[in-house]
């Protein structure tokens, strides 16, 4: 795994090839970069950025964010109400309550 600013890239390395290729995660656009070394790798993950970063500055768009701090999740109706009614007696959202369990389990 790497990291650059506030992005993560995920490399695998092609043996027939003698060739590391890399992906940025997370995000809608498709960001990718090679190199055949790890320093030609680095350079060419944070040169894959920058000028990602540049082409939306150019374009007047934000830059898309890999993790945005929304998390759409999907749980069982019955402990969506237990974990409200939780909140409520707690006298807090239901954000903040499951942002609270999640950060003691981590």
């Amino acid at each position: 795994m790497m990291k650059y600013k506030e992005y993560l890239g995920e490399v695998s390395y092609d043996a027939e090839a003698k060739i590391f290729h890399g992906e940025v995660l997370g995000l809608k656009d498709v960001i990718t970069f090679q190199g055949t070394s790890v320093e030609e790798l680095e350079k060419a993950f944070k040169d894959s950025i920058d000028d990602y970063v540049a082409w939306c500055k150019e374009r007047g768009e934000d830059p898309e964010k890999a993790f945005s701090g929304n998390l759409r999740l999907r749980i069982p109706p019955d402990l969506h109400a237990k974990l409200a009614q939780a909140a409520i007696i707690q006298g807090v959202s239901l954000n903040s309550l499951i942002i609270d369990r999640l950060q003691k389990n981590k």
